[in-house]
């Protein structure tokens, strides 16, 4: 017993003098087939700590996913193994000859691997049961055009996780829109799921450049058993147009730039001292809200200009980003008078001719006319009109000075009187217009706060005007969700059912563009009335997005 311990405690003793003898890596596949997620393992035989192979060479060639370590320790019949193992996954793009590179690890180096990678066949997908699909909305944008680059991944069978990679490419900016939408496609009699995804490309530079296909790995349920998967989609060309030498000003390329305006209120002849708010909308397709010159209101002697609030956002329609601005401004008149207000002109690259256009608003005359509340004054004619009359005028004030008498006190003290009168209105206008101004805000609330009701919408859904009912649906949206934007995305994705957000969608197909979709109105109404008595019942949990 005594010498056991003694040989024990002796191996103990010897173990630290123990050290690396060989570094050795392998490949679980060779060949692989391109897209084919394969394993490569590196193991040496001592217990390392602190260190790890440098795997930075491969990103040349492979696709790298994250390290996993593991070690262990053996003792046979006193003979002690120890060992470090370190396992990637891998995965190359495109078929070809690759060496997997020499890793050094404690002083060690293991040898290289050479590695037969085959073309995947152009059938495979047809009737696998996962696949990705890449598309473009435009093959050919200039530079700092906004464009949308779309996945779509092809689901048969349950899926227990996985991981989508986002798209890369040179000289630009990818950015996800919004959320992942699920929906359910019928590919040569096969069901699928499918997961949507959206991505804003903003590209800095010209020339060609390849958008790097997404990669997706992940394990799926299969006759009770639990099988990893993986799918490579389709690289993208596309060509970025430098911005031509001659155009002036900001840059905005686009396909269509506008301006709209809004005014309150309506009528082109106010009162002095009336509030004026001027609304000012500019929508532009293929561009961010960040690229959005700012709106400026001219300056109008005789009108005080207020800026007020100001909105921007975008969104995807119909597979294009379209971003919009809108700014308000108040208006305050001070003198009667008739005002020009003049044409306003944004100059902008149009991309589908090739050439500078400009989006503009036109002029407006307003005519102040004296307030009711306050005394007559002598007005000041317009700063054109005072250009021509000046000396005219000079000569008049002169012979009028001349023939001028004594005033009469009375009329004095009554001037002064009017004065004092004018000045108390004004003052009490602008103290009662933040009030008015809050009552005002109150009515707008509470009118927003009015939604349709599921009769009124079942009511529109029986007349067949769809456009009525897309207009009130939104509504209802808005009010349930409390979301400005995406009101009715952001209903689908709370509802979570896939015939709903179906029906959503041939709605919209029918109203904005050439397809020959058929909406069920009384079908949407009939899955509102379910969700709203299902609210106060716990809901199952939805589907979990990707993660990237």
């Amino acid at each position: 017993m005594v010498m056991r311990l003694f040989c024990c405690l002796l191996l103990l003793t010897a173990m630290p003098l123990m050290a690396a003898t060989t570094l050795e890596a392998s490949v679980d596949k060779n060949p692989v087939l391109a897209g084919e997620f394969f394993m490569l393992n590196i193991s040496i035989d001592d217990s390392i700590k602190g260190q790890q192979p440098d795997t930075s060479a491969l990103l040349k060639d492979f696709v790298v996913g994250p390290m996993s370590l593991s070690s262990r320790t053996n003792i046979i019949n006193g003979s002690i193994k120890k060992q470090t193992s370190w396992s990637v996954k891998l995965m190359t793009r495109k078929a070809g000859e690759y060496t997997i590179p020499s890793f050094s690890v404690a002083g060690l180096n293991s040898q290289p691997i050479s590695l037969s990678v085959k073309e995947r066949s152009s059938d495979a997908d047809k009737n696998n049961d996962i696949f990705l699909k890449t598309s473009l909305s435009n093959n050919s944008l200039f530079v700092q055009e906004a464009g949308v680059y779309t996945i779509k991944l092809y689901l048969a069978k349950e899926l227990l996780d996985g991981s989508l990679s986002a798209p890369s490419m040179e000289d630009a900016q990818l950015t996800q829109l919004g959320k992942q939408s699920e929906d359910y496609e019928l590919v040569n009699g096969k069901r699928y799921l499918v997961i949507t995804r959206n991505y804003l490309i903003q590209p800095q530079k010209s020339g060609a450049y390849t958008i790097a296909a997404p990669v997706f790995q992940g394990r799926i349920q299969q006759n009770y058993r639990q099988l990893e998967v993986s799918a490579l989609g389709d690289e993208q060309q596309i060509e970025i147009k430098p911005i031509p030498e001659n155009y002036q000003g900001d840059w905005l390329p686009s396909e269509l730039v506008s301006l709209t305006e809004q005014w309150q209120p309506e009528d082109n002849t106010v009162e002095a001292g009336t509030p004026i708010t001027r609304t000012i909308m500019l929508t532009a397709l293929g561009v961010t809200k960040e690229q959005l010159p700012e709106i400026d209101m001219p300056t109008i002697n005789g009108i005080r200009s207020y800026p007020d609030e100001k909105e921007t956002n975008n969104a995807v329609r119909d597979g294009r980003v379209v971003s919009q601005q809108s700014a308000s401004f108040a208006l305050l008149p001070q003198t009667p008078g008739t005002y020009t207000l003049p044409e306003i002109s944004l100059p902008w690259y149009n991309t589908k001719i090739n050439r500078i256009s400009y989006a503009t608003l036109p002029e407006r005359t307003i005519t102040v006319t004296p307030s009711k509340t306050a005394p007559v004054q002598t007005l000041n004619p317009p700063a054109e009109n005072n250009l021509n009359n000046t000396m005219a005028e000079s000569t008049e004030q002169a012979v009028t000075v001349q023939q001028q008498t004594a005033t009469p006190l009375w009329l004095i003290i009554v001037a002064a009187l009017g004065y004092v009168l004018w000045i108390a209105t004004v003052i009490f206008y602008f103290i009662k217009r933040p009030a008015k101004e809050v009552q005002q805000a109150a009515q707008t609330t509470n009118k927003t706060n009015q939604q349709p009701s599921l009769k009124a919408l079942l009511v529109l859904a029986k007349s067949h005007d769809e456009k009525a009912f897309y207009d009130a649906l939104n509504q209802y949206a808005l009010t349930l969700t409390g979301k400005k934007v995406g009101a009715l995305s952001h209903l689908c994705a709370m509802i979570n059912n896939s015939q709903f957000t179906a029906q959503i969608n041939n709605l919209q197909a029918q109203l904005y563009s050439k397809q020959t979709a058929r909406a069920n109105l009384d079908a949407i109404v009939s899955m509102l009335k379910a969700h709203q008595s299902q609210t106060a019942k716990p809901s199952s949990p939805a589907l979990k997005e990707l993660y990237s």
